[in-house]
């Protein structure tokens, strides 16, 4: 979710370069959201390529924040995890794929200095962003429209929390972690993410949609909770962005950390209630 403040603040120096930043985070979006949408539409190789690659470059800026020495070393056998554990999972594979992800946190720890449990839980951290989504969109019914379930979810709690927060401000979500995020934008966030699941219900013809709609609550916050736990981390290791990869978003981290814990959660309902052949039948159909 995009940092807010609140309305009424004086013109600085700061608030200029914040309505740029919000200028390239514009334009960012209107490239990547359109790749990501294409991506889940064509699916099967695709879209796997599409999430391993992300998922390789935030293993890269996640041994970057946590300043890992012996990062080479780590990145090589964790990225070599991630990949392997995206072909299988691409090829139904699930449970090897998750094998595979458990050697590469041990190899991973193994090659690193003190940082052991960091750079462990990179690869995990990673990896989920590769296989959630292939899980999710390997449901020959309702796979699409599970992942794009995920974009709205997400991408609207970002934006209306954004503005909400920027017009209403109030009292602080987290200060001590993000200081600019705000009670009025967490909840304006929660509710785009409902009418959002909403409005794809109703086009997608799904039933249930009160319980849908708790289903929106719940991974709206959980996206939430993702985004704070990646602010925490950088925090944690003195860092303000993951990268400067995408302009206006900073690092691949910076935009993808509230949709990896958002379509984990997802990913562990589907399979929970469809078997990992219906995993977005499991989502969405109550």
């Amino acid at each position: 979710m995009a940092d807010d403040q609140p309305a009424g603040a004086p013109v600085t120096s700061t608030t200029v370069a914040s309505r740029s930043d919000l200028g390239l985070r514009v334009v960012s979006s209107l490239v990547l959201a359109p790749l990501a949408v294409g991506a889940a539409y064509v699916g099967g190789w695709t879209f796997a390529a599409f999430w391993g690659m992300a998922a390789i470059g935030v293993l890269v800026e996640w041994t970057g924040i946590i300043g890992e020495p012996r990062r080479m070393g780590v990145v090589i056998a964790g990225a070599g995890a991630v990949a392997g554990a995206t072909i299988l999972a691409a090829q139904h594979h699930y449970g090897i794929a998750l094998l595979l992800l458990g050697i590469g946190m041990i190899a991973a720890a193994a090659l690193a200095t003190d940082r052991r449990i960091w750079n462990a839980a990179g690869v995990i951290y990673a990896g989920a962003i590769a296989v959630a989504p292939i899980i999710l969109r390997a449901d020959s019914t309702l796979g699409l429209t599970a992942v794009v379930v995920i974009f709205a979810v997400v991408w609207a709690t970002d934006i209306l929390g954004y503005c909400v927060g920027r017009v209403v401000g109030g009292a602080k979500l987290a200060a001590s972690i993000s200081p600019k995020k705000t009670w009025s934008g967490s909840i304006g966030g929660t509710l785009g993410a409902v009418l959002a699941m909403l409005a794809i219900a109703a086009y997608a013809h799904l039933q249930n949609l009160a319980i849908l709609g708790v289903v929106a609550v719940i991974l709206s916050v959980v996206s939430q909770a993702g985004d704070l736990c990646e602010s925490a981390i950088k925090r944690r290791f003195g860092v303000k962005d993951a990268s400067h990869i995408i302009p206006g978003h900073g690092g691949l981290m910076d935009r993808l950390d509230g949709f990896v814990t958002a379509a984990s959660l997802a990913a562990i309902i589907g399979v929970a209630r469809g078997g990992f052949d219906a995993a977005g039948r499991g989502l969405l159909t109550w």
